[in-house]
């Protein structure tokens, strides 16, 4: 994919970077989200700095994404506690279900009762 250089406006000021083509709509939200939480920060912290805002700014995308990463492993552990207790309900099924023998080549055999 090749990049081309363009022009973004951040809280005033322009920066030029390089980008996808395909990225470039990507890359506007992601301009709009940061002018937005600059702005947002400006009135809820009074704070003028642009460098100061930026850093604050970095700070709270850096803890969110802390925060949604916990989540992620958290929510993978949780699937995966499921798939567990799902192959221990399935194995018990089939055990109740069908008699289970070793055969001489080490693979199961597996009959029904009737």
């Amino acid at each position: 994919m090749p990049e081309k250089p363009i022009d973004i406006q951040i809280f005033g000021r322009t920066l030029r970077i390089n980008c996808p083509s395909k990225k470039k709509d990507a890359l506007n939200k992601a301009v709009e989200d940061l002018t937005k939480r600059l702005q947002d920060l400006k009135i809820k912290t009074r704070v003028t700095n642009a460098e100061q805002l930026v850093f604050i700014a970095a700070l709270n995308i850096c803890y969110e994404l802390a925060q949604e990463k916990l989540k992620t492993r958290e929510y993978a552990a949780n699937i995966e506690q499921h798939i567990l207790l799902l192959q221990k309900t399935i194995e018990k099924a089939l055990i109740t279900h069908a008699h289970i023998t070793d055969r001489a080549d080490g693979t199961l055999e597996c009959s029904k009762h009737i």
